[in-house]
């Protein structure tokens, strides 16, 4: 009799962990439809540990969009830069401890009208699921959690050196242009090397007129500033500003040195500087709360921001 009882107890306990298994397996499957894939759904965080929310919240929606394409990974999770969708099957599910499990997804690229990309290798990739309250959440994918801690901290130093640009621009150079109501640079990095910045810095003030912000006047400073950092702020030490007129050129090259090709290709491209600008503006205006919707240049049409 007593064997009876621990045969059918093991096959109680095979059950109830195959069972387990394959309800980890559906929730895994229901989880994938709220990996991010070039933006962070709003829903997601029902879905989600606070943790894990929190640092693509951040990384989506609160980091400024300065120079995003050098961290576009941080913008797709699955799907890459192309115009498939990702389709998902559960290959198997690790349960780690009782509030732990680890899934192991294949991606497989469709287009839109259902077909798959037979030129796109399958993919694998780790869901994490940790058990939150009696529920399974998404707790990581790939490792990306501490990918974007590691981002937030980098980008944190980068905002108060740039931060610590933009006043000096402001105090230093702007009173050399005609006033309006505010001064906002547009900061175009080249090349950043510890303390060391090369970029072309712009100034530009402009005046409020209703939900635009129109240019009173501006100009381009490219140079090589140096930073320095007493306590806890950053300081501009020092700015070598490239000369201005019939010298220019030469000055530009001396400065920018084997990085001068890179200054020229964005100083002379209109489009690029007129990206960054915007972006730049948009941040201001967020930052500062302004009713903003546009910005003009003096006989130009109204820019939308």
């Amino acid at each position: 009799m007593k064997r009876v009882l621990t045969f059918m107890s093991i096959v109680i306990l095979l059950v109830a962990c195959s069972n387990r298994e394959n309800d980890l397996r559906e929730r895994a499957l229901f989880l994938c439809s709220y990996i991010p894939d070039h933006e962070l759904k709003e829903q997601s965080k029902e879905y989600m540990t606070e943790d894990f929310y929190s640092v693509l919240d951040t990384v989506f929606n609160r980091l400024p969009e300065f120079e995003a394409m050098d961290h576009e990974w941080l913008y797709y999770f699955v799907t890459g830069n192309g115009g498939s969708i990702a389709d998902y099957e559960v290959k198997s599910v690790e349960i780690i401890d009782k509030t732990h499990a680890v899934a192991t997804i294949i991606v497989r690229q469709k287009w839109e009208d259902g077909s798959f990309d037979e030129q796109t290798d399958v993919e694998e990739h780790q869901l994490m699921m940790e058990k939150v309250n009696g529920v399974w959440l998404m707790s990581d994918f790939d490792g990306h959690k501490d990918d974007c801690r590691r981002h937030i901290a980098i980008n944190r130093r980068e905002q108060a050196v740039r931060r610590a640009i933009s006043d000096y621009l402001v105090k230093e150079i702007g009173w050399q242009y005609a006033k309006g109501d505010i001064c906002v640079p547009t900061l175009m990095m080249v090349h950043e090397d510890d303390e060391i910045i090369l970029g072309d810095f712009w100034v530009f003030w402009y005046r409020q007129v209703g939900d635009t912000l129109k240019c009173v006047s501006g100009g381009s400073h490219p140079g090589r500033m140096t930073m320095k950092k007493e306590g806890n702020q950053w300081i501009v030490a020092s700015f070598e500003q490239a000369t201005d007129g019939a010298g220019s050129e030469e000055s530009c090259r001396n400065l920018f040195g084997s990085y001068y090709d890179v200054y020229e290709s964005i100083h002379s491209n209109e489009h690029i500087r007129e990206d960054v600008r915007k972006s730049q503006l948009r941040y201001y205006i967020s930052e500062h709360g302004l009713n903003v919707k546009f910005y003009q240049d003096n006989g130009w049409p109204a820019e939308e921001l």
